[in-house]
């Protein structure tokens, strides 16, 4: 497997990552760890997870998981900051209060000394970002955090922290981790070419567009039980559109005429275009993880890379997954 640089930082990761969304909702513990520690065999080297996962119980059952077998520094350990974790008027956002709070509590949980990735999981509204980029260069200089990045942010934040980090020298971020799926290609427009352009890594999130382009809805109203739109609804089943339903199902044909599965040419589709480290995926039983492991080796053919073009144009999108970005405008196709 051929490890990929993760911006202009020294790190190797694998062309994939393990996402931890689904532990403790509704993963149970036994079984996230045992997806972390096939992980590990497999030889993926990134573990993402968020402090406001299931109130940090997703961090929790990473920390005890990675305990088993003193597992820790075989992974790139990331994390974020930026959501409510409390009752109070300080307990989310991106001050400094919140970050060095945020990060005490999320290394307890994580049962760690050492934060490997510490990624801002939305841009502050109101917070200057030299507060932010001053506290996390403090967190770095205490080692307790190694690498900064951010996470769904427009290209022009990304921009201002990297000349502000310039300008004062502060750490700069490594990467940005927005969705990206064949339903929604709008990060080609701005965020790749940028970060592209200023050495940043990207990783993804939803490769599958929630299942979608794995034919796992047939209609955007009557949605499975069991599944992540009809479980958590709200900006979930928003996602699940009629147009994406439709290029869902050619997707499956498309996969079918290759002998691979629709979970395996999305995940590859995202793994093999220009700019990406790694997308995310976030398999909630370890079955779903077996099924994905081999698109590790896989290759995205460019007959194959058109064909996906001509369902849904370069940088266009039918499903908006970056409906909980209050910044980005939906227009979809």
């Amino acid at each position: 497997m051929e490890y990929r640089s993760l911006g202009r930082s020294g790190v190797k990761v694998a062309p994939l990552g393990l996402g931890t969304g689904n532990f403790a909702d509704p993963t149970p513990e036994d079984e996230a760890s045992r997806i972390i520690h096939r992980t590990i065999d497999a030889g993926i080297n990134l573990i993402d997870t968020g402090n406001s996962y299931s109130n940090g119980e997703s961090e929790e059952i990473i920390g005890r998981a990675l305990a088993q077998g003193n597992r820790r520094h075989e992974v790139i350990l990331a994390t974020k900051v930026f959501y409510r974790v409390g009752s109070g008027p300080n307990d989310e956002d991106l001050s400094r209060l919140h970050i060095i709070r945020a990060c005490e509590d999320s290394l307890r949980r994580l049962k760690t000394d050492y934060i490997d990735l510490y990624q801002l999981h939305r841009p502050s509204p109101s917070i200057p970002v030299d507060e932010t980029l001053g506290a996390l260069t403090d967190l770095i200089q205490q080692g307790k955090v190694r690498y900064i990045g951010s996470s769904v942010h427009p290209s022009w934040k990304i921009m201002e922290a990297i000349m502000v980090s310039e300008l004062k020298g502060y750490a700069r971020l490594v990467c940005e981790q927005p969705p990206y799926n064949l339903l929604d290609r709008r990060i080609e427009n701005e965020i790749v070419p940028m970060c592209q352009a200023y050495g940043l890594g990207i990783i993804t999130w939803s490769p599958l567009a929630q299942g979608v382009l794995a034919g796992r809805y047939s209609s955007a109203t009557e949605l499975p039980a069991d599944s992540r739109g009809a479980l958590r609804g709200g900006i979930y089943s928003e996602r699940i559109t009629p147009q994406g339903i439709a290029i869902g199902k050619q997707v499956v044909s498309l996969a079918k005429e290759r002998g691979i599965s629709p979970a395996q040419l999305a995940t590859l589709w995202v793994k093999d275009q220009p700019g990406i480290t790694a997308p995310l995926i976030g398999p909630r039983t370890l079955e779903q993880l077996e099924h994905l492991l081999p698109v590790l080796e896989m290759k995205l053919e460019d007959d194959l890379a058109e064909a996906c073009d001509r369902l849904v144009p370069p940088g266009s999108a039918v499903a908006s997954f970056f409906n909980s970005a209050a910044w980005m405008k939906q227009r979809l196709i």
